[in-house]
């Protein structure tokens, strides 16, 4: 149902690099910066797999709003590898890889925060 999101970061230099390691181990990156000229001057680029679903963007302050944002990974390794990368990339721990029964038998995910505190996870709802 969603095309794609986007998030302001205070900071799109150490978002970027922190997105660059968490996405690597769910085979996403960055795939494509939009020009300045059409951003009026910000910093803004799109992550994904095959096209650009996620964007950061750079924002003027540090946002007031924290966000929630789950990525799907296609296997419980991707979800421990994202994990791991996230940690690694400076991402500061919010639960572990494992199941969270109580939201459906087989999900299994973990959560992170970004530089600027926003909620990011992968998930694989496959079971084991």
């Amino acid at each position: 149902m969603i095309d794609h999101l986007g998030i302001s970061v205070s900071d799109f230099e150490k978002s970027k690099a922190f997105y660059d390691k968490a996405m690597a181990p769910l085979g996403a990156s960055l795939l494509y910066m939009v020009p300045q000229e059409y951003t009026g001057g910000a910093k803004v680029g799109g992550y994904g797999r095959d096209r650009p679903v996620f964007w950061v963007s750079a924002g003027k302050e540090k946002p007031r709003d924290r966000q929630h944002v789950a990525f799907t990974a296609r296997s419980r390794a991707e979800v421990d590898a994202f994990h791991a990368a996230a940690l690694a990339a400076g991402g500061k721990d919010n639960g572990g890889p494992g199941l969270r029964p109580h939201y459906h038998p087989n999900y299994y995910g973990a959560f992170v925060f970004d530089p600027d505190g926003n909620n990011v996870e992968a998930v694989c709802h496959d079971p084991e």
